[in-house]
């Protein structure tokens, strides 16, 4: 192995170990906050959590918010199908998606939704963390709807940007129920009882 090839594994080696740290510090965050709400997120506090130090987490987010910020994205994620043939297709795809893999995706579908929660009114710095990323989900949602709107498969008297914040309330009230008082209702079908319902609501006539 030569001197180069070397160097390409230890920098290989490194990313991992970063990486590595990154996840383990946002699964210890994501459970605090699930637990205790983002007032219980402090860079010691998820430090001790992951097994790290305090000046661990600080050289990997540098903040309290700077963290918040990667928490909400990491609590987001989930894989979408995307082989629907019209918008209104992939809508519904998105809205049984999002719901239907709440409780597999726990704590992380728990933390997002009490950090949402807190951004109301508890947490101020949470409001411009989540203004910014509703924004996107308003835009990406009005996205396929318009789409739908242009392969037919959607109502053109509908309102995009209207329709859009109206799913995220539905998405994000039926994901409060799903973790309080509808527990006893399996994820999948309340997902898809709810993605039926946005499709019939949208559907051209």
């Amino acid at each position: 192995m030569t001197a180069m090839d070397d160097t390409g594994l230890a920098r290989r080696t490194q990313a991992e170990r970063r990486a590595e740290t990154r996840r383990r510090v946002l699964d210890a965050a994501t459970s605090l906050v699930a637990a205790h709400g983002s007032k219980a997120v402090s860079l010691a506090a998820v430090g001790e959590a992951a097994g790290y130090s305090r000046g661990i987490v600080n050289h990997h987010f540098g903040s309290k918010t700077r963290l918040l910020e990667e928490l909400i994205l990491h609590t987001q994620q989930f894989d979408v199908p995307a082989d629907s043939e019209t918008g209104l297709g992939c809508l519904t795809q998105f809205v049984e998606a999002y719901l239907g893999g709440m409780h597999d995706r726990s704590p992380r579908s728990e933390a997002f939704l009490k950090m949402w929660t807190e951004s109301a009114n508890l947490e101020p710095s949470l409001a411009s963390l989540f203004a910014e990323r509703d924004a996107w989900f308003r835009s990406h949602l009005a996205q396929q709807i318009r789409a739908g709107m242009d392969d037919g498969s959607i109502d053109p008297d509908v309102d995009p940007d209207l329709a859009a914040v109206a799913i995220i309330g539905l998405l994000r009230g039926t994901a409060m129920m799903a973790f309080s008082t509808a527990r006893d209702v399996p994820a999948s079908d309340l997902a898809a009882e709810v993605a039926r319902r946005v499709g019939r609501s949208l559907a051209a006539r």
